[in-house]
């Protein structure tokens, strides 16, 4: 139960603090709605993303420059845009990975940004979504980018493995979080039950605080690399990094597909090694009710050679959207529209799993 209220609590203040928008073009005066304007042959897609500071929140926003060509705009072989013609794309900010499939299934959002496992958990009922459901209509364009289960550690905490977590102050994130999820998941894979753990469900950045203020002695984080945080504590030389990988690790990745082998080399913190763990994808969700040939459009349009500048240059996430690892690790099944393009580029399909 109370992983299903802290969803409705994640509904709920995602609703009353109302809606945060970003457009790269600036064309719009009023609120938006997914309808085409058939006068002008307008139409509106949303992407939800995350907090404006975090790393979805300007990544879906070159996304929505790419696939954006509003009536008027230049061709795109006149150096114009090579979006889909007639669409505005939005990057929405919002609560992140948990908001972003909830709002999909609501329909107040086309698509999202979210965490592969989130995606996962979702489409098929169980974890976070055991008591609200399954989100069935959720589909993919592309897994995007990788991000990095970081165990992070006090250098003074003795810890130098996952079995030596028994009995320490870790922090798994909150509750309702994929991060906890996949924390939970690690111990269990190590032969550690929950109350092996002194477990905290604190936020990764109040952890950070107390970890330094060796109120904890580690921290469970999802996210990309390098994330500012835990290279603050690198530089001061209060951690290291603790390795997921090996046997158990690899059963893991076996029984849970959303996981990944990863690898955090030598130089992304200061005076930390190079460290094997898994990761999660950040995938681009998109409503099963959108229409095939708007996401085959938008699909060719990410992959358009002109996006692939925009990415380069608009963000360092941006550099490791690439196709060759557009279908690695998908949490749900293809969107039809994505599907033909991909099948169109040459690329091996996942098998249809609806």
């Amino acid at each position: 139960m109370r992983a299903n209220r802290s969803l409705r609590d994640i509904g709920g203040k995602w609703r009353r603090q109302g809606l945060a928008f970003v457009c790269t073009l600036a064309v719009l005066g009023a609120v938006l709605v997914p309808v085409a304007l058939t006068a002008q042959e307008i139409q509106f897609f949303r992407i939800g993303t995350g907090s404006t500071a975090g790393t979805y929140f300007p990544v879906g926003g070159i996304i929505a420059s790419a696939i954006s060509k509003p009536p008027g705009s230049r061709d795109c072989a006149a150096g114009g845009s090579c979006g889909v013609p007639g669409l505005i794309a939005v990057a929405q900010s919002t609560e992140g990975s948990v908001a972003n499939v909830m709002s999909i299934a609501g329909g107040t959002l086309e698509s999202g940004l979210s965490q592969a496992d989130v995606s996962y958990w979702a489409y098929k009922g169980k974890g976070l979504f055991e008591k609200s459901g399954a989100i069935t209509k959720l589909r993919a364009i592309a897994n995007l980018f990788p991000e990095a289960v970081h165990l992070v550690v006090r250098r003074d905490s003795g810890i130098e493995s996952v079995a030596d977590l028994r009995g320490k102050r870790i922090s798994l994130d909150r509750e309702g979080s994929g991060t906890r999820v996949d924390a939970l998941l690690i111990l269990k894979a190590y032969g550690l039950r929950l109350k092996d753990v002194t477990a905290e469900a604190q936020s990764a950045g109040a952890a950070v605080d107390l970890l330094r203020d060796g109120k904890l002695d580690g921290f469970f984080m999802v996210v990309g690399t390098p994330a500012a945080a835990v290279a603050e504590l690198a530089s001061d030389s209060l951690i290291r990094l603790i390795p997921i990988a090996g046997p158990k690790a690899d059963k893991l990745r076996k029984n849970y597909p959303f996981f990944s082998a990863a690898r955090i080399t030598a130089g992304t913190y200061l005076n930390v090694p190079v460290t094997e763990t898994l990761s999660v994808g950040a995938q681009w969700l998109v409503s099963a009710d959108v229409p095939e040939d708007l996401v085959y459009g938008i699909t060719r349009a990410l992959w358009d050679p002109s996006t692939r500048r925009l990415l380069d240059n608009g963000h360092p996430k941006g550099r490791l959207i690439n196709i060759d690892s557009a279908l690695h690790g998908l949490a749900v099944p293809l969107h039809p529209g994505a599907r033909r393009y991909y099948e169109e580029a040459g690329l091996e399909l996942p098998a249809k799993a609806e």
